[in-house]
């Protein structure tokens, strides 16, 4: 028997284990005809009786003759799992095909297919297949939803073999599984602007360099798909080798994605609870993001930043944006509250200078804590920040009540620092507060325009 995607798979032909492998099984009914079969040859044996001896041993050897044979078989089963997709969205469905294939020259008995799957997905699936015939095929497939995000192991399969007269039942586990990864809801966002964009966001003004890296040279060498309008003569002769001209283009605007993960900052658990929210919102972004054209990258408050750290850590261009999307989203599938209560690393993390715009999701502020995020405003080219409203969000959970002064408190050293902060309440639809920090921002563009002239 064999498992797997849909390479090649391993061949496991069930070849350990002894008598006490077989005889473990016996189903009831086997065990019941063993019981009664050692009985009656024992009162045979007893009162004299052949007849009786002859009808006990027929009884007690009929479940072993099967566990026997059924042992013995020689079925060569290939089993391959797929999923449709390996992503999906909290909430969403995915279908699971498993394929079994008859790769030996026998045919098959009874066979009944249980595949293992986490209590969240669901269930666990079962399949019964009548004969499958020698070289052939059969396909089943299954559903598993999770409102949770995460990453669920499926498997391994289980192959249990029967007899046709079901007195014995042997499992066969395959050795690999497959991981569905339930990634955070992502909701849909206008194609707003934030009216009078700032340094770095929209379709940016700066320049850098084309087909090269910050470090290349003019000229540089040829590199296979270079117009030969470009080559660069004097240097060519010069070089003894073919030379290009770089070129400009329009730098990709960038975008940080800022995600508070602190334990202390949010209360309660759950599909909606402020946290879930949070991770949603960001994914939200990163993907709008990048559908309008952004270099992005997702950063935390202990100052981890994905796609990486080297470089300046913000995504390619190309196949390299598509796998950076992908790791993001991966991480936002999996990630958990962090022990810290600072927001300190993150800050250090934005160097200041072409940052672009910063979009933040934070929880619960303390007057440190906003201190840092104000001062966040100024190493960016826009800030736009998403407070949480803690009132709001535990009202449902707890009677004690909160101040809310010190959440408007928050809101406006944000605000005199240069962020488009709004708060959070409970329910909240992100695409409304993203429409309203546009229209705020504009507001605050115009305001300034006005004072300047």
């Amino acid at each position: 028997m064999s498992s797997g995607g849909p390479g090649p798979a391993e061949t496991d032909r069930g070849e350990t284990g002894g008598v006490r492998t077989a005889l473990s099984g016996l189903t009831t009914r086997g065990r019941s005809f063993l019981a009664a079969g050692t009985a009656a040859a024992v009162c045979a044996f007893v009162l004299g009786q052949n007849d009786l001896l002859r009808v006990g041993l027929l009884l007690a050897a009929l479940p072993l003759i099967c566990a026997t044979v059924l042992y013995r078989t020689r079925y060569r089963v290939a089993a391959s799992r797929r999923l449709a997709p390996a992503r999906v969205p909290a909430g969403s469905e995915a279908r699971v095909h498993l394929r079994m294939d008859n790769v030996s020259r026998l045919p098959t008995g009874l066979l009944m297919l249980q595949d293992r799957v986490p209590y969240v997905l669901g269930p666990r699936p079962r399949f019964v297949l009548d004969r499958v015939e020698p070289g052939g095929r059969r396909e089943v497939s299954y559903r598993v939803r999770s409102d949770l995000r995460g990453r669920y192991p499926l498997g391994p399969l289980q192959l249990r073999l029967a007899d046709p007269f079901g007195m014995c039942e042997l499992t066969r586990s395959f050795a690999t599984y497959d991981t569905l990864t339930v990634i955070p809801r992502v909701m849909p966002l206008a194609p707003v602007r934030f009216g009078g964009e700032a340094k770095g966001y929209g379709d940016g003004r700066q320049r850098s360099l084309a087909l090269a890296g910050e470090d290349d040279v003019i000229p540089r060498g040829y590199r296979y798909g270079d117009d030969l309008r470009r080559v660069h003569w004097r240097s060519t002769a010069r070089y003894g080798e073919l030379m290009v001209r770089r070129e400009e283009q329009p730098r990709r605007s960038r975008c940080t994605v800022l995600l508070d993960t602190r334990g202390g900052a949010y209360e309660g658990a759950g599909p909606d609870s402020a946290f879930e929210w949070a991770v949603s919102g960001a994914a939200s972004v990163l993907v709008h993001m990048l559908e309008r054209g952004f270099s992005i990258r997702l950063l935390t408050d202990s100052g981890s930043a994905v796609p990486g750290e080297g470089g300046d850590g913000f995504s390619g261009t190309g196949q390299e944006t598509a796998d950076a999307a992908g790791l993001m989203m991966d991480t936002l599938a999996v990630i958990d509250h962090s022990d810290g209560t600072g927001l300190s690393r993150a800050y250090e993390m934005l160097r200041g200078g072409g940052e672009g715009l910063l979009v933040a999701f934070l929880g619960d502020l303390d007057e440190e804590q906003a201190t840092t995020v104000a001062k966040m405003s100024r190493r960016s080219g826009g800030a736009v920040a998403f407070v949480l409203d803690p009132d709001t969000w535990v009202r449902e959970t707890t009677d004690v009540p909160r101040p809310g002064d010190r959440h408007a408190e928050r809101l406006r050293l944000l605000r005199e620092a240069g962020w488009t902060a709004l708060s959070v309440p409970r329910g909240a639809s992100l695409d409304e507060l993203w429409r309203q920090a546009d229209r705020e921002r504009a507001g605050l563009t115009v305001m300034s325009g006005e004072a300047r002239g």
